[in-house]
């Protein structure tokens, strides 16, 4: 049994271990049903088919660590490379207890959707270490990490495959990323991982840039669905990083948010809360139900059904399922995470004449900025904030247009038009470079 230390603060977004008994769908077969639909749609050609169902590579790694006490663990490590036909591959590095194979094949192929959609010349990758970085000291998780990285490094780098943060995974982490492969290389390699310090080559715009995005697309969608533009109501499920930074960016643009959940419950108020203080009870309290001001406290599961005109899951995958898709009550939703409305309760959605922005368009800025990132460091470049938000906006008005339109002139799902789109990409660039034997 492993020993409990006092762990290092790491930042999870209200993610909390998904369950999939609710329904035989899982994350990857949410994300291959998609592809699967795309795939069809574009009638791609077989070989090309065949080669888009797997990864190119995954590989597996022992991470032996040697603890604070002297003992030695060995965790096991992966990195999954999807597919590099449009550029170096690309994707989060997690620490979870809980890693699962079949998760990190999704969010790999997830990733090469959302770069291919969004015109960003990188393939999907998704790698992580089981183990907890709440059970481990800061020195332990250290040891892991470039014990992981060092692994791997024939497989990685700037040019070849570049890491961001994600589940326990901050900037400190991706410190320590990029140091250790500098140090086998014997130069600085900050182009190698996203998500650095500022100091380090990280970026201006990178905290809230899944947010930002997000931001973007809200407002197109709203006039997509006829929608008014200001006054709308939403619930956020998930008040960390990104669901609390978006939540606070809406109200600026006039909003109302009527529900706001995290991994303790829900607090709901038709009239609108005081977002400012249900944020600042999340960090200082670490439980929403903590904030000032008047409100019911909900469960999770009933607050995603009260009335509104959007909302916005950024917690776990299958948040709207089989049993409840039929009792949402929104016009809208846009996906702040990955399969956070299954494959199936999608299509009965669209039956009723709810809009799914999907996830890979929504969450888009987080891999937009983290590009931008990349090419900074490549060029030996620092840009301003401003010039960052308006290259995002650009990058996401621009994959909007595109799916929208589409969407609109073949009567499609979103999420229909938006892999068709990201298919038709990587599928061209496959054949473009051919089979090398």
């Amino acid at each position: 049994m492993e020993t409990i230390h006092s762990a290092p603060t790491f930042e999870y977004d209200d993610l909390a271990p998904s369950s999939h008994s609710i329904e035989d769908e899982n994350p990857f077969a949410t994300m291959m049903a998609s592809f699967d639909e795309a795939a069809d749609r574009l009638g791609l050609d077989p070989d090309l088919y065949a080669l888009l169902r797997k990864p190119d590579r995954e590989i597996h790694v022992s991470v032996p660590t040697q603890l604070d006490d002297g003992t030695l663990a060995i965790f096991d490590g992966v990195r999954v490379q999807h597919n590099g036909g449009l550029g170096p591959y690309f994707g989060p590095l997690r620490l979870q207890p809980g890693l699962k194979i079949d998760e990190l094949r999704a969010l790999a192929g997830w990733m090469t959707w959302k770069c291919a959609l969004l015109n960003i010349p990188f393939g999907g990758a998704a790698g992580g270490i089981r183990m907890s970085a709440r059970r481990h000291s800061a020195g332990e998780i250290e040891r892991a990490v470039r014990r992981y990285i060092s692994t791997l490094l024939g497989d990685i780098g700037p040019e070849r495959d570049i890491f961001s943060s994600d589940l326990a995974t901050n900037e400190q982490v991706m410190a320590w990323v990029m140091d250790t492969v500098s140090m086998h290389a014997r130069h600085t390699e900050n182009a190698v991982v996203c998500g650095k310090p500022l100091m380090l080559g990280g970026t201006q715009g990178n905290t809230d840039a899944v947010a930002q995005g997000m931001r973007v697309v809200f407002a197109q969608a709203l006039e997509f669905m006829g929608l008014r533009r200001k006054g709308a109501k939403v619930i956020i499920q998930g008040t960390g990083r990104r669901g609390g930074n978006l939540a606070q960016l809406l109200v600026r643009d006039g909003h109302t948010i009527v529900g706001m959940s995290d991994v303790n419950g829900a607090i709901y108020n038709e009239k609108g809360l005081d977002v400012a203080a249900a944020v600042r009870a999340r960090i200082e309290h670490n439980d929403l139900r903590k904030s000032s001001g008047s409100f019911e406290i909900l469960p999770n599961e009933e607050m995603i059904e009260r009335p509104c005109d959007v909302f916005i899951p950024c917690a776990v995958a299958n948040v709207v399922h089989l049993r409840n898709a039929r009792s949402i009550q929104c016009k809208l939703i846009v996906e702040g995470s990955h399969a956070a409305v299954s494959g199936r309760s999608d299509r009965i959605l669209a039956e009723r004449g709810i809009r799914v922005v999907p996830d890979i368009l929504a969450t888009g800025g987080g891999a937009v900025v983290n590009y931008f990132e990349w090419v900074q460091n490549r060029a030996g470049q620092s840009w301003q904030a401003s010039e960052v938000q308006s290259n995002l906006e650009r990058f996401m008005l621009d994959a909007w247009k595109e799916v929208s339109t589409l969407a609109k002139d073949q009567n499609l799902r979103l999420r229909h038009a938006a892999h068709m789109v990201a298919v038709k990409r990587v599928a061209s660039a496959d054949r473009l470079r051919g089979l090398y034997a």
